[in-house]
């Protein structure tokens, strides 16, 4: 949707996969302390862990909402596809997320002796949601079968091994961010054991990786052919050659025990993920068949939904930025926020 010149289906694919990255950094460290939470046992440290987010982990999922909400706002055959497609395992994400979100909660006002029951929740809570947002990504990058613009596939299409395997790669992800952001709000034992945890989960990554894209152009040859063809093969090749950067570096200040370094080299990986996924469809919204402008509603809907979105963004943006910025620095045992 053009006016003079403004293409505003583009403007909108931007702020939706900016809404949705910033989700994946910000809720990613917070669900990895869940998932490393079965690795520690001792209950001060745990309450470390989780006071390390605290004050700020139901403001990251702010993220999620916003980018689901601009996607129904701005694309409303893609939205209405891709949850036909998706239903059972966001159904799943958001079940962990609410089990996750109670637990949190309830843990801090729980008497001692049933505290662990809460644990346990959040445990799979975090579990569940991860995996099955990696289910869900997994699926996406597949394909949405799509005939006369109606999901013609099935409700258990994401029930397959490429779906799964990326369940477990965003799993191992999730837990390496979430031990090298403990690397920046602990200290003492708790943040030797998440420099240990987080160079063999660095290592395990790179492999998924490895594996998940090969896997990705054997199984899909349009994406494979999209890497490779015409220009697009430099972007590919830039992609990768920072993905090892970004690994060196994080494993070289993981010797060199920085605090900040190696949760910055992990979002880097993060980010160059995210952009080969990016280049894998674009400029598919629905891959393989249904692009931005297809998917697009009316320009007037579009122009006016901007409009309050360029309102809200950037109050999202300050409250993110000032809530971590007020909430700084380590925390110790019997700091709280409850």
């Amino acid at each position: 949707m053009d006016i003079q010149g403004i293409d505003l289906s583009i403007i909108w694919s931007v702020l939706i996969a900016f809404g949705i990255m910033m989700y994946v950094i910000l809720d990613g460290f917070d669900l990895g302390l869940g998932i490393l939470f079965p690795f520690i046992s001792d209950s001060e440290e745990r309450d470390v862990m989780m006071n390390t987010v605290a004050p700020v982990w139901d403001g990251n999922e702010t993220w999620i909402v916003f980018g689901a909400a601009a996607m129904f706002g701005a694309f409303p055959l893609a939205y209405s596809l891709i949850f036909e497609a998706l239903y059972l395992p966001l159904i799943f994400v958001l079940a962990g997320l609410i089990l996750r979100g109670v637990a949190f909660e309830f843990r801090f006002k729980a008497e001692p002796e049933q505290r662990h029951i809460w644990d346990k929740a959040f445990i799979g809570g975090s579990v569940l949601a991860t995996f099955f947002q990696g289910v869900a990504l997994g699926t996406y990058v597949s394909g949405i079968p799509v005939v006369d613009r109606q999901f013609a596939g099935g409700a258990f299409d994401w029930f397959s091994p490429f779906p799964l395997f990326c369940g477990v790669g965003l799993v191992l992800t999730y837990a390496l961010l979430g031990s090298t952001w403990l690397l920046i709000k602990t200290e003492g034992m708790l943040e030797a054991r998440m420099r240990h945890f987080s160079r063999p989960l660095a290592y395990l990554l790179a492999w998924v990786i490895v594996i998940t894209c090969g896997w990705t152009a054997f199984i899909h040859k349009d994406i494979a052919h999209r890497w490779f063809h015409g220009s697009h093969w430099l972007l590919t090749g830039g992609i990768t050659v920072l993905a090892v950067i970004a690994l060196y570096a994080l494993q070289k200040s993981l010797r060199q025990r920085h605090s900040h370094q190696p949760f910055i080299s992990t979002l880097g990986l993060v980010f160059l993920g995210y952009a080969g996924l990016v280049l894998s469809v674009w400029p598919n919204i629905v891959p393989p068949s249904i692009d931005l402008w297809e998917a697009a509603s009316p320009t007037t809907s579009q122009l006016f939904a901007l409009m309050g979105t360029l309102l809200i963004l950037p109050v999202i943006l300050m409250y993110t930025l000032w809530g971590y910025h007020v909430f700084r620095g380590k925390v110790k045992p019997g700091d709280a926020y409850h």
